[in-house]
C-alpha cells in the first residue's frame, strides 16, 4: 500500500510538472521527481563559485535579466553566433561584459549527468541567479521552473530591450513598463547593483561631465578612469559593502555616489526619489520587494509546452 502511495505521488509529481510546461505555468517543484538533485548541484556549484570570485554572484544575476528582458526567460543569451542568426552576447549590452558562461557550463554538464535531457539551460539561468544572491546575503525566493530552451537569439532584440546605464529616467522607465514593470519594481529591481562592478568607459561621461556626483567619489574614480584610456578598468556600483546584496545602493544614490548615470537617476529630483529612500532605510522592504520582482521577470514569457526545447549544451541548439 505505502508503495503504491509512493507511486501515486511520483506520477502526480511527474504529470504536475508536464501540465506547468502545457500551459505555460511555472512550478517551484517541477523537477522534484525528474531530476530531485537538481537543485542541490545548482546551489553547489554557484557557492562555489562565489566563494571564489564575489563578483560572480552579480555577473549570474545579470546574465538571468538581459536572458529575460530579452524575447523572454530562455536561456537565448547562452547561444553562441550560427550561420543563421547573430546571438546575443555581441550586442552593446552584452559584449566583452556579460560573464558567468562557464559556470553555467559546469552546471549543466553536471545535471545532464544526473539526469539527462530534463533540465532546461533557462531554468538553471534562473536559480542560478536566486542562489547568488542568496550567496551574497540577500533575499530568497520560489524560482518557478518548467521553462524551455530556444532554438534561436537576436542581437538586434538585446540591442533593443536591455535598458543603457546612459538613460534618463524617463526612458528607464518606459523600458522597464515595456516588460511589465512598474517604477517601484523598476527601482527594486535596480538594487540588484549593490554588487558587481562595471567598466570605466560606462560611467566616464558621469564622473567627467556631471555634476549631481559626490566630488570626493568623482576624485576617487578618475584615479582609475582616465579620460582617455582605460575603458575596461573596473569600479564597483556599491562604493560601500560591493560583495554584500544589501540595500547601501540606495543610501548610496542620497549621497550621490551611484556609480553609472542611470543609477543616479533614480534618485535625482524625480518621481523615484521617494521610493530609493524608503529602501535605504528600510532594508526589509527592499528585499521582500526585490524577491517579488525577481519572481515577475522570471514569468516573462517562458518557452512551454512544445515550443522550444531542452537543450544538451547550452551554447547551442541541438
Amino acid at each position: 500500500m505505502a508503495f503504491h502511495s509512493r507511486g501515486h505521488i511520483f506520477c502526480l509529481s511527474i504529470l504536475f510538472c508536464m501540465f506547468a510546461m502545457a500551459y505555460s505555468q511555472l512550478t517551484s517543484d517541477c523537477y522534484e521527481s525528474t531530476c530531485p538533485q537538481a537543485l542541490s548541484i545548482i546551489r553547489s556549484a554557484v557557492i562555489s563559485a562565489v566563494a571564489k570570485e564575489h563578483r560572480m554572484g552579480a555577473s549570474l544575476l545579470r546574465l538571468h535579466f538581459h536572458d529575460c528582458f530579452v524575447n523572454g526567460c530562455d536561456a537565448s543569451v547562452l547561444l553562441d553566433d550560427t550561420s543563421t542568426f547573430t546571438g546575443e552576447k555581441s550586442a552593446g549590452a552584452n559584449v566583452n561584459s556579460l560573464r558567468g558562461f562557464e559556470v553555467i557550463d559546469d552546471i549543466k554538464a553536471k545535471v545532464e549527468v544526473a539526469c539527462p535531457g530534463v533540465v532546461s539551460c533557462a531554468d538553471i539561468v534562473a536559480i542560478a541567479a536566486r542562489d547568488s544572491v542568496v550567496a551574497l546575503g540577500g533575499p530568497s525566493w520560489n524560482v518557478g521552473l518548467g521553462r524551455r530552451d530556444s532554438t534561436t537569439a537576436s542581437k538586434d532584440a538585446a540591442t533593443k530591450d536591455i535598458p543603457s546605464p546612459l538613460m534618463d529616467l524617463s526612458a528607464l522607465i518606459s523600458a522597464f513598463a515595456n516588460k511589465g514593470f512598474n517604477t517601484k519594481e523598476m527601482v527594486a529591481l535596480a538594487g540588484a547593483h549593490t554588487t558587481g562592478q562595471a567598466r570605466c568607459q560606462l560611467f566616464r561621461g558621469r564622473v567627467y561631465n556631471e555634476t549631481n556626483i559626490e566630488s570626493n567619489f568623482a576624485t576617487s574614480l578618475k584615479s582609475n578612469c582616465p579620460s582617455t584610456g582605460g575603458d575596461s578598468n573596473l569600479s564597483p556600483l556599491d562604493v560601500t559593502t560591493n560583495v554584500l546584496f544589501d540595500n547601501a545602493y540606495y543610501k548610496n544614490l542620497i549621497n550621490k555616489k551611484g556609480l553609472l548615470h542611470s543609477d543616479q537617476q533614480f534618485f535625482s529630483g524625480g518621481s523615484t526619489d521617494s521610493q530609493v529612500t524608503a529602501y535605504s532605510n528600510d532594508a526589509s522592504a527592499f528585499y521582500a520587494d526585490f524577491a517579488s520582482a525577481m519572481v515577475k521577470m522570471g514569468n516573462l514569457s517562458p518557452l512551454t509546452g512544445k515550443s522550444g526545447q531542452i537543450r544538451t549544451n547550452c551554447h547551442k541548439v541541438n
